[in-house]
Formats: structure tokens, sequence, C-alpha cells
């Protein structure tokens, strides 16, 4: 989260860069830059930086596991279902497949 004090403009930031990359480097708080009043960039110290992408690399690797997971479990389900002769024939799939798209498509207008 951006701290509303850590928002100043592009131009105080030019006229004193070194003081802000000392607060950065202190605090290691991002800093917003506006320009025109809107938020334009971030500057952040690179170690924090980089630590945000290592934990967002982390959290990816962590949900793609989890996502393989879920399919593994929906996928044995599905096997489970078929040992149990729990099965749909060509039609009923392509009925209910008819049905899904035509709900889907009444949705969207």
């Amino acid at each position: 989260m951006v701290n509303i004090e850590n928002i100043h403009s592009l131009t105080d930031f030019r006229r004193n860069a070194s003081n802000y990359v000392e607060q950065i480097k202190e605090t290691k708080a991002p800093l917003v830059l506006t320009v025109n009043g809107e938020a334009a960039v971030v500057v952040q110290d690179a170690r924090s930086f980089q630590q945000t992408l290592n934990r967002l690399q982390q959290l990816e690797e962590e949900l793609n596991q989890l996502k393989l997971e879920n399919l593994q479990q929906e996928i044995q389900k599905g096997i489970d279902q078929a040992d149990r002769g729990e099965l749909l024939s060509g039609e009923e799939v392509m009925a209910r497949l008819q049905t899904r798209y035509q709900a889907a498509l009444t949705n969207e207008t």
C-alpha cells in the first residue's frame, strides 16, 4: 500500500532527487510521482523491488501448484465416476454443453 505522504510531483523529485533517493533507501517505502496532478510513476529502491518480484514469482508458483492439484483432483473424480459406471452418452454431453452455451449467450446481453 502506498502512503499518501509519499506522493510528490515529478518536478519536486527532479529538484530534490538525492534527498528523495536517500529517503527511499532509508524507509524502503515506494514514492509515487505525479505529472499534472495524476500518479505517473513509482520509484522504489532496488532491493525492495527485487523482493517484491521474488514474492510475486513465489505466489505465482504456489497458485500454479494449487491449480495443478485441483486439476488432478477433478480428473480423479472423473476416473472414479467412470469406474462406478456414472457415464454420460455423447448426446447427453452435447445437450448439456448446448444448454450452457445458450445460457452464456443470454447472460451476455
